[in-house]
């Protein structure tokens, strides 16, 4: 049974009128909303330090029961990017090739991906996301995590939206199966490969798809009793 947690005021909480409120909601948005998924990083180099910083803002994030059920794995070293590229572009290479059907085929096609994935070695970071699925409490015995894979993916939000704040371009990479990650960066077995991330500069003039968001009436509904009036 685990120990109850104690209680405190939340001296963090900040008050806003509600034009700072508009203000505040409509800048984020907008900001965010400029996000975009590249696929040319330039080599320069990302101080540790902002990358430490916002892992600390993913690490913020809600969790069930606060487990915490993350584990982030930042790589700068160039013979483990190389090795991450390799084992990569092997299983991108037989997913294009013999696992994705020809619906998912198409619908890659406007984005002009393939195997290759240079940025892989190119990006000054990557960063590994596991999802653990169970942890050891405070007497060492094995405890489950509660809802592991919806808490990591609000820690990988966090982190996109931190790294975004920040000044870094992101590309979400999910090469499927990605087991080869727990080998190369030494994870334990219970640690499952989540997502990798890239991030770092961009190269200057680099192109990014023409896309569009959903219309916010294509994404959200409102039970809201002024709708009536």
């Amino acid at each position: 049974m685990s120990e109850p947690h104690t209680f405190r005021p939340w001296h963090e909480y900040r008050s806003y009128t509600e034009d700072e409120m508009r203000r505040r909601a409509r800048e984020l948005r907008e900001e965010l909303q400029g996000r975009r998924s590249i696929r040319e990083f330039s080599s320069r180099p990302v101080p540790r330090e902002i990358i430490e910083d916002c892992l600390r803002t993913a690490g913020s994030a809600p969790s069930g029961a606060n487990m915490q059920p993350w584990k982030f794995v930042a790589i700068a070293d160039g013979e483990v990017k190389r090795q991450i590229r390799a084992a990569a572009e092997e299983e991108e290479r037989h997913f294009y090739d013999h696992r994705a059907s020809e619906q998912w085929l198409e619908a890659l096609a406007p984005l002009g991906t393939d195997a290759r994935k240079p940025f892989l070695e190119t990006a000054p970071w990557l960063i590994a996301i596991f999802e653990e699925r169970w942890g050891a409490g405070p007497d060492g015995q094995r405890r489950k995590h509660y809802y592991p894979t919806e808490s990591v993916g609000l820690a990988s939000g966090f982190l996109l939206a931190a790294l975004h704040h920040a000044g870094l371009a992101t590309l979400t990479h999910t090469p499927s199966p990605m087991k080869f990650l727990n080998r190369i960066l030494e994870r334990p077995a219970h640690e499952r490969p989540f997502l990798l991330l890239v991030t770092g500069y961009p190269v200057d003039d680099v192109q990014v798809p023409d896309i569009q968001r959903k219309d916010l009436d294509e994404i959200a509904v409102f039970f809201d009793p002024s709708d009536r009036t």
